[in-house]
């Protein structure tokens, strides 16, 4: 029987302190897959339903790969990434339209900011193109070219290019999928298990796949330059990709994964316990996981895992 991740299914993942004092807890779950699949160890449920949100893209843009489309390495990292918008990443955007035939105005996602403040200072307004999910839109679209299906429905769950989607994803996570909701760019976006979502992105991000060799050497492209995911996967060489509310996947060049919810959205402790994990099953060094948190500490505060 399937199930949500709820409070009886979750365990304290981290204890914030300020000036010595506890102030926050995060309670969630998360687990680590070796490259086989297999469980190697879990905090809380596991099993637990989850909406894997943007880290689901590894597979969303596996899927594109699968069905013809080829990209150069920066566009197959934009195709997975939560970019930061800047005039570099709308940059590869508009490549991977324009290789498609297509401009800004075939994107079915919502217009929106850029997240990179600099960007977001020069921007006359928002845009389609440099919401955050522009890229991995722009995989689907030039899938329906390739493929010569319909551009204009291709957010519909019914559409081929999504069902191929789904397709992938079942095959990736060794699972069923049961329930398809609407992600936060209009796709759909199936729940899935922690377990799960660690074997997809194990399949999709280790060394070796090409998108995973391709974020490895295009950091900045998946998310942007001094935001999370680009400082610890260019100061650990895992890959590191955020979904919203609280969801993260990391994967070794030899594709063990870690994947982590956050019960109540936050991100905070998330890369912590992710790294933590790696640390004490001896696939990260110590000083490597402790060099890429103080460069994304909060002066203020001390984060400390809680298992």
């Amino acid at each position: 029987m399937t199930h949500p991740l709820d409070a009886a299914g979750s365990v304290e993942l981290a204890l914030v302190e300020r000036s010595a004092v506890p102030e926050s807890r995060h309670l969630g779950a998360a687990v680590l897959v070796d490259a086989d699949g297999s469980v190697v160890r879990a905090l809380g449920d596991s099993d637990a339903l989850i909406y894997p949100r943007s880290t689901l893209k590894l597979a969303q843009a596996t899927a594109v790969e699968l069905l013809g489309v080829v990209f150069d390495e920066e566009q197959t990292v934009l195709s997975a990434a939560s970019h930061a918008g800047t005039p570099a990443h709308v940059a590869v955007v508009e490549r991977m339209l324009e290789g498609a035939g297509l401009d800004e105005d075939a994107l079915g996602c919502p217009a929106d900011w850029p997240g990179d403040a600099a960007a977001r200072r020069a921007a006359s307004g928002p845009r389609r193109i440099t919401m955050n999910c522009s890229g991995k839109h722009a995989g689907f679209l030039a899938a329906c070219v390739e493929r010569g299906w319909d551009t204009a429905d291709y957010l519909d769950t019914r559409h081929p290019v999504q069902q191929q989607v789904l397709t992938t994803v079942e095959a990736l996570a060794s699972e069923t999928i049961r329930h398809v909701g609407v992600d936060g760019c209009g796709a759909p976006i199936p729940t899935l298990s922690l377990t799960g979502l660690a074997r997809v992105a194990s399949r999709t991000a280790r060394g070796g796949t090409n998108l995973g060799d391709a974020i490895r050497r295009h950091p900045w492209a998946i998310d942007g330059p001094g935001r999370a995911n680009t400082v610890t996967i260019e100061r650990t060489g895992l890959v590191a990709k955020l979904g919203a509310e609280g969801v993260l996947v990391l994967v070794t060049p030899g594709g063990e994964a870690v994947a982590v919810k956050s019960l109540d959205g936050a991100h905070r402790a998330t890369t912590p316990v992710g790294l933590e994990l790696l640390v004490r099953e001896g696939l990260l060094a110590r000083e490597v996981a402790d060099d890429t948190l103080a460069a994304l500490a909060d002066p203020w505060t001390t984060l400390r895992v809680a298992f």
